[in-house]
């Protein structure tokens, strides 16, 4: 199967026409013709950090949706239904996620109860932490928010982090206004990211002593405004994320909406998509294609880059979502 379009080479750093090659779902070729073409191919989008529960549906349901947006993956930390039904909730969100064809990454909760006083009934033990992390469909420790446990050595919480290096999987933060040499402890603990910065100054600090930031743009908080010349200023140290994003907002636009307001707004295309593409899956270790010979042929197709309307999702060398339509059944 081939597909022709103006391919954005993030790789590269070029826009030119070109044929693709798909054969069994991969890449098998990517060649440069001399044809004037009216469509953009781009990779698909990946959602850095959310909650899919924050959405109010399953994890494929969500999916039915998302594709309509360009979306081909997503960073999900299942915390929220782990807090009423622990480990059991989070094995669902795995099970559903199977059902349809977009890629799921899911995070082990961290923090489950987030603290003591909560009462939702949920209760991940560093035992279960444990089965969770040995997992392959588990791609990282989800964040850490008992912050002031990281920096005052509760052996618990040290203990879940230890669990998280034993099989060499990432750790996300969350460590709102956290500053100074509080910062540093929690990042020497091996946490990598934050998405809770609200301001420059804050995200510089944090990237400064090593952590990368995920930018939120969703329904709870939108800091975009607030962080995106850190696109310009570190392009390798930012992933974009909604955190929540509820069922309304998702029913008009994904991660595809937050790139065009980037790209209207004069930021790099390819700084920009790099980082919902390039900069999630190397950090996550993810298994997408990001347009390259050998690699799963995940991309969309827009018309314009700067709207990133899409009119065509593909996931695996098949098309899941054009013409209005998405292209899979989910029950």
């Amino acid at each position: 199967m081939k597909k022709k379009g103006k391919l954005v080479d993030i790789h590269t750093r070029e826009i030119y026409p070109a044929e693709i090659s798909i054969v069994n779902g991969i890449i098998n070729r990517i060649q440069r013709i001399n044809e004037s073409l009216d469509v953009y191919i781009v990779p698909g989008f990946i959602d850095s950090h959310v909650h899919i529960e924050s959405s109010m549906v399953t994890p494929g349901s969500f999916a039915v949706a998302a594709v309509s947006r360009g979306t081909t993956g997503v960073v999900s930390d299942p915390h929220e239904i782990a807090n009423v039904l622990g480990i059991e909730g989070v094995k669902f969100m795995i099970d559903d996620a199977k059902k349809v064809p977009l890629r799921f990454f899911f995070g082990a909760p961290s923090c489950v109860p987030a603290t003591s006083f909560e009462t939702a009934g949920g209760v991940i033990s560093p035992l279960n932490l444990e089965e969770l992390l040995a997992m392959e469909e588990i791609k990282y420790l989800s964040e850490m928010m008992n912050f002031p446990g990281v920096v005052f050595d509760d052996a618990e919480v040290l203990g879940k982090l230890k669990i998280a290096a034993k099989y060499n999987k990432p750790v996300d933060g969350h460590a709102p206004a956290l500053r100074g040499d509080h910062l540093k402890k929690y990042i020497s603990a091996g946490i990598t990211t934050d998405h809770e910065c609200t301001s420059l100054d804050e995200a510089l600090e944090k990237i400064s002593f090593g952590m990368k930031i995920l930018i939120r743009e969703g329904s709870a908080a939108r800091n975009l405004d607030a962080l995106k010349l850190l696109l310009k200023m570190h392009p390798g140290k930012v992933m974009l994320c909604t955190d929540d994003i509820h069922p309304e907002m998702l029913a008009e636009r994904h991660i595809n909406k937050i790139v065009s307001h980037l790209i209207n707004d004069g930021f790099d295309i390819f700084d920009t998509i790099r980082s919902c593409t390039i900069n999630p899956a190397l950090h996550y270790n993810l298994e997408t294609g990001l347009l390259k010979p050998g690699d799963p042929a995940d991309f969309l197709i827009t018309e314009n880059l700067c709207s990133m309307d899409i009119k065509e999702t593909w996931i695996n060398g098949k098309k899941v979502y054009g013409s209005g339509t998405v292209n899979f059944e989910y029950h």
